[in-house]
């Protein structure tokens, strides 16, 4: 088995058909003999920022010399991004020999793993075979069902902002939402919350305390921002101060102190992880596609946000960091997204719209998200690829800034298009 067919066999098993639940998760790993056992974890759940605080997290956890384990989804330009240990992702040969694994034991089950359940099993092994230390955990979707929820108890749970997303799969309310992230709450864990959202405060309030679970809400007033350009954002928070944090999205501050209150809840519980190092790592943090800024003159701005409580974030960073300025937005849009809210949101901000179909049978197709976005009174076009479309919406922005967003699924293909078309 070479490389290219060790990802055709990881994405070949779709949802579709699968009743969500632990079981095949269960089952495969403990036909791979149960690694996830001989691991700690950090594990992380919400709507939005659970990416950013697993950065930050493992960064942070890495300076205070421990070896880290990060588990994320999705990826931006190359599907190892998704398994990590002190920030090297997984090389080719090694994914290969873990999916030699995998295959068999998943092949002997009747109720066959799905392509995340299959993702989680070859992270667990590979974390138990590097040995980490601790292994920072993102869910892919909500909590209580995910297969990363197959875990036992976390060093710490953390929960980050929440809002309305996946509300076929989690429930039409924010209190549905909040009690599917809850179910990573373990009996006696620690719990970190980003919180501000009372109906979904009260959820995770009487889940953690049903658990027996210490909660500790993220104290936003102790937080200052001092100030931010395209290259820092600077913040104090709670004694930790004149952080330079390189991820420049005004949201990220508050993701900081998230995870910084979470890092310093793992230090109450035993865990070495010094003030020096908390600063060390959020001032080396690395994590594409998120606010990224990919050229400085004229900016060219790549952001994941794919909902409407994203979108407002990411509004409020463009505002922030470009003020007074109108942008060509290059946009592609998940069908099951609420596009009126994220257009309601970009539009004020907007000299036109470029969209494009990113590479998933999920998306908008570029025709039809164009055709929606003029029937909302604004000028788009669209493009017949995601190349096309980045060349197009920097002609268009002339010597103005652009901005690319509405799904992290086309963030690497923008990136890669953008590297070609513009080298530096």
């Amino acid at each position: 088995m070479n490389y290219e067919q060790a990802l055709e066999y990881i994405h070949a098993v779709q949802w579709a058909g699968h009743k969500p639940g632990l079981s095949r998760t269960r089952t495969l790993l403990a036909a791979l003999g149960d690694p996830q056992r001989q691991l700690r974890f950090v594990h992380i759940a919400g709507t939005n920022g659970k990416g950013s605080t697993a950065a930050m997290m493992a960064s942070c956890l890495r300076k205070a010399g421990y070896r880290v384990g990060l588990y994320t989804s999705p990826f931006i330009n190359r599907f190892n991004e998704r398994i990590q240990v002190d920030g090297q992702q997984i090389g080719d040969q090694e994914l290969v020999e873990l999916v030699e694994k995998v295959r068999p034991a998943a092949e002997t089950m009747t109720d066959v793993p799905t392509e995340f359940e299959i993702i989680t099993a070859l992270g667990m092994l590979y974390f138990a075979q590097r040995q980490c230390d601790v292994v920072v955990l993102e869910v892919g979707l909500g909590g209580t069902l995910d297969s990363t929820n197959v875990i036992d108890r976390p060093e710490c749970a953390v929960i980050t902002a929440l809002g309305m997303d996946h509300v076929k799969e989690l429930g039409p309310t924010l209190a549905d939402i909040a009690a599917a992230k809850a179910g990573i709450i373990k009996e006696g864990c620690p719990v970190v919350s980003y919180g501000g959202v009372p109906e979904a405060d009260a959820v995770i309030r009487r889940v953690a305390a049903e658990k027996h679970a210490q909660l500790t809400e993220v104290d936003f007033g102790r937080l200052q921002v001092d100030g931010g350009d395209l290259d820092r954002v600077t913040f104090d928070f709670d004694g930790l101060d004149r952080v330079r944090l390189p991820l420049i999205g005004s949201y990220q501050p508050r993701n900081a102190a998230l995870a910084i209150t979470a890092l310093r809840v793992m230090r109450e519980k035993g865990w070495n992880i010094p003030e020096s190092a908390i600063r060390a790592g959020l001032e080396t943090v690395q994590w594409a596609g998120r606010f990224e800024l990919l050229r400085h003159q004229p900016a060219f701005v790549l952001d994941g946000s794919h909902n409407s409580h994203g979108m407002t974030a990411t509004v409020q960073s463009l505002r922030d960091r470009f003020p007074g300025q109108k942008f060509v937005f290059l946009v592609s849009i998940m069908a099951d997204k609420d596009v009126d809210k994220m257009l309601e949101l970009l539009a004020p901000l907007a000299v036109r719209f470029v969209t494009v179909a990113a590479h998933t049978p999920r998306a908008t197709p570029a025709q039809t998200l164009a055709e929606h976005i003029r029937r909302c009174g604004c000028t788009a076009e669209a493009a017949p690829t995601i190349e096309a479309g980045v060349k197009r919406a920097v002609e268009l922005g002339g010597e103005g800034p652009v901005c690319a967003l509405g799904t992290l699924y086309f963030s690497g293909d923008v990136r890669k298009a953008f590297a070609e078309q513009f080298p530096a």
